[in-house]
């Protein structure tokens, strides 16, 4: 599962094997499903076995071997909502077990690991060190310690060799598209694992990391609703801050009350909206392992690997654009698109841009909005049929590379609030940090 040393199995024909693994298993069930089809089983519930064991396997695989294939588990978990209900519960498990744990490294190897970045005398900084790990991140694991002025401490311990595993994971990757598609049907893979390897020297600069963590700290210090945990040392491979008690985001999906999931969902919504005003950085990555909600009924943000600078704030379009759909005005959606480079006005009308985006624009029409698995199902069988009008019309669509993060983002946070099943104000939200979602703004001329 894991290299001798503890970290991410590094060996390139290791890993690959691991990995090619998958489609020969994929290959095994269906054909037994065939199988059993002429066998006389009914077709849905032959599919619905294959689809289950497929994502069983699949997400064991990448939890065990962290690096970049546990990243892709972690992107992919905001696609749970879009699945069959009947795959829902073994499937979410899966999830669980990938973002809240995984094969630690040894002991030995974290002590090293912390010998190197802060020196033989580090138990003298860390006291009470446990050994054992309590969560597992795509390049580290977490472990509980005290600082020396008796601050309770969370230490991420990067895995040895988690920079090149993630280059490996994601080549290899890229050959299971049929596999990562069986299991999550709707989810573009190829524009996933591009978007995630152009992140991954940020996902392992603890440096940029603790940089941008501080930025969230300021920015939400002393907030009602917002949490972050400071940030007291980060030296290479070795990022020490705050120690954060609360309930993981996976458990409030999984058992949470009905108050506790709106509660997620609305900070969740209001932390996204706010932090490229308050912070003038995007949180990029809103899958469920980042974020805890503490007894307070505060939302705790854990982790900050993936952030995009917005010194502007949002792009200035983004209100407009926003109001022009959320009003039904086609013409005014169209323009706006038009001007910030997301179509060319000749290959896509009016009303197909308008019948495109309608889903996605029913939370800013109502007070409140409750998010349900079966909307967003009902938008991944609308993306993922290539004869509907909506995908004919998403395929003449360009995203601008500065946006690709921004569209992952919003995509991760619908599927989250969907698998939360919660009631959000999302209008109140967008209206109150969004700059040109009022009409009276002038939008200028800043993309």
């Amino acid at each position: 599962m894991t290299s001798e040393d503890g970290g991410p199995l590094r060996g390139r024909l290791a890993r690959t094997a691991r990995l090619a693994a998958l489609p020969a298993a994929y290959a095994g069930r269906t054909a037994l499903g065939i199988g059993k089809r002429l066998g006389g089983r009914p077709a849905e519930v032959v599919a619905a076995q294959v689809q289950q064991r497929t994502a069983e396997q699949l997400f064991a695989v990448l939890g065990q071997l962290k690096g970049g294939a546990m990243k892709v588990g972690q992107a992919m978990s905001a696609m749970e909502a879009a699945l069959p209900e009947q795959l829902v519960g073994p499937y979410w498990e899966a999830l669980v077990r990938l973002q809240e744990a995984a094969p630690a490294m040894p002991t030995p190897l974290v002590h090293r690991q912390l010998d190197t970045a802060f020196g033989p005398d580090w138990p003298q900084r860390l006291e009470d060190f446990d050994d054992r790990p309590v969560a597992a991140a795509s390049v580290g694991q977490v472990h509980r310690a005290t600082w020396s002025d008796g601050t309770p401490v969370a230490v991420k311990v990067q895995y040895p060799g988690a920079g090149e595993s993630l280059v490996a994971d994601l080549g290899v990757l890229q050959t299971l598209t049929p596999v990562v598609q069986a299991a999550v049907p709707g989810l573009d893979v190829r524009q996933l694992l591009a978007e995630l390897r152009d992140r991954l020297v940020e996902e392992v600069d603890y440096v940029r990391e603790a940089d941008a963590q501080t930025a969230f700290a300021d920015a939400y210090r002393d907030d009602a609703d917002i949490a972050v945990p400071d940030v007291l040392a980060v030296e290479g491979q070795v990022l020490v801050t705050r120690w954060v008690d609360g309930t993981p985001l996976a458990r409030v999906i999984a058992d949470g009350t009905q108050d506790d999931r709106d509660r997620a969902g609305q900070l969740l919504v209001r932390l996204l909206a706010s932090a490229p005003v308050r912070a003038r950085r995007l949180h990029g990555d809103p899958h469920p392992g980042n974020f805890r909600l503490l007894p307070d009924g505060r939302l705790a943000v854990l982790d900050f690997g993936a952030t995009e600078a917005l010194p502007h704030g949002w792009p200035a379009r983004l209100g407009p654009l926003l109001a022009a759909g959320r009003d039904g005005n086609a013409a005014g959606l169209h323009r706006i698109a038009a001007s910030a480079g997301l179509l060319q006005p000749d290959q896509v009308s009016e009303g197909a841009l308008l019948a495109l985006l309608d889903p996605y624009l029913q939370p800013l029409r109502s007070p409140s909005y409750r998010f349900t698995r079966a909307w967003v199902q009902e938008q991944t069988r609308r993306a993922s049929d290539p004869f509907s009008a909506a995908a004919r019309t998403q395929r003449r669509l360009t995203v601008p590379p500065r946006h690709l993060l921004l569209q992952r983002v919003a995509a991760g946070l619908a599927g989250v609030l969907c698998s939360l099943d919660a009631t959000v104000a999302v209008d109140d939200e967008v209206r109150r940090w969004v700059p040109g979602y009022d009409a009276s703004w002038d939008p200028g001329t800043r993309s």
